[in-house]
């Protein structure tokens, strides 16, 4: 079989392998604790399932326009004005099957061959497979958590097209404040080649009373240059609903809607109606998620503070806690065998814990390994424990 350079360079997302996995040992009959997903454990609210209960019973349940259902992109344009201060038409909104998709399009609607992506580490694995599918390079800018002014100026080429900023951060929990969007902004006006695609997936996740920004509205000027990528799959609990959205200016959104209308064309017209009754209904499961998920930090901190070998700071935002394991390298199994990397160490707590976890070396910065806290107590609480067991069996 003849297969394209393109996909034979192509690797597959980390975290979609470590569920694969998970599932194979589960069906083999392994007790298996999945913390590498960016899944939550929390219900669709209701309301959301009524919804695309009432739009799945319509005759027809046609397609919509490739870029959305009016309805759901109004939808949209209100929780931007009203959750962010971005003022949008309808023809600068796109609703894509995930925000991941809103990416893609953005990426093959303007990245040409030599063209190149600044993404700060750590980083979500799949920025730079989406960039290299597009035809350009990633260019990775070392962070200790968080993109500095000094940084992306000296990252910054006369072929940088794009800069790619996630806030929270994904897989730190760091959350940039306004004024250091604003400052980063200040770069960006000296060089009007370099767009910005702002992820902003975790907005409603931040703890300890920080306040979520986003720079097409902390620097209104660069709206123009800004795709504001979002959707309901961590908000809502709506993961596999398969809904994001995004919000630039109209050249740019009709040449997404360009590559949208030649791949999947428009996202699930059930999911775009829960999707709608996500924006427009009562927004109280948020609140309950956040107390939830409040909580579970604050057992694995302290957790893994008790871990010798192991530390962290708090996130103040998603729902990952990103644990250094600096502190095992070196040390051996109980067969012998010595941990070198964050690899080896998440390879041990998934044979001697149990328990999958995401290694650092995917996300940009080792050694460490991500987790995610966002599942039922009981879960967190026996991961935890398995994990605290095997770290304790390294000698």
């Amino acid at each position: 079989m003849h297969v394209s350079p393109r996909i034979a360079a192509l690797k597959t997302s980390p975290a979609s392998l470590l569920a694969k996995q998970a599932r194979e040992l589960r069906s083999a009959g392994r007790d298996i604790i999945l913390l590498s997903s960016g899944e939550l454990d929390f219900p669709t609210p209701l309301h959301v399932i009524e919804a695309a209960d009432r739009a799945a019973r319509a005759v027809p349940v046609g397609y919509t326009d490739v870029d959305g259902s009016a309805s759901l992109k109004e939808a949209v344009r209100e929780k931007f004005a009203r959750e962010n201060g971005i003022i949008c038409g309808q023809d600068e909104v796109i609703i894509c099957n995930g925000s991941k998709q809103v990416m893609f399009n953005g990426l093959m609607a303007t990245i040409a061959a030599g063209d190149e992506v600044i993404v700060p580490a750590p980083y979500w694995a799949s920025y730079l497979e989406l960039v290299a599918f597009a035809g350009g390079t990633p260019v990775v800018a070392e962070t200790n958590g968080k993109l500095t002014p000094d940084a992306l100026e000296k990252a910054i080429t006369p072929q940088t097209r794009w800069l790619i900023l996630n806030n929270p951060v994904n897989p730190t929990g760091g959350v940039y404040s306004a004024r250091e969007l604003a400052a980063l902004a200040d770069v960006l006006r000296r060089h009007p080649h370099v767009m910005v695609m702002s992820d902003d997936l975790y907005e409603h996740i931040v703890f300890d009373g920080a306040a979520f920004a986003t720079m097409a509205s902390a620097a209104p000027d660069l709206a123009e240059r800004t795709l504001t990528v979002n959707g309901v799959s961590k908000a809502y609990a709506m993961m596999g609903w398969r809904i994001g959205y995004g919000a630039g200016s109209r050249a740019l959104i009709a040449n997404m809607v360009k590559v949208q209308s030649q791949s999947t064309s428009n996202a699930s017209t059930v999911s775009q109606a829960a999707a709608e009754a996500a924006l427009r209904g009562p927004q109280i499961e948020i609140s309950h998620n956040l107390a939830s998920m409040t909580q579970a930090r604050g057992k694995v901190l302290e957790a893994v503070r008790m871990m010798p070998g192991l530390a962290m700071e708090a996130p103040m935002g998603t729902f990952y806690a990103y644990v250094s394991c600096a502190g095992l390298l070196e040390s051996r199994t109980a067969e012998g065998n010595g941990l070198r990397d964050d690899r080896d160490v998440a390879r041990f707590l998934l044979d001697e814990g149990g328990v999958v976890v995401m290694p650092g070396a995917d996300c940009g910065l080792s050694p460490y390994f991500r987790i995610n806290f966002a599942c039922l107590p009981e879960t967190l609480d026996r991961a935890l424990a398995q994990i605290g067991r095997a770290v304790a069996m390294l000698a």
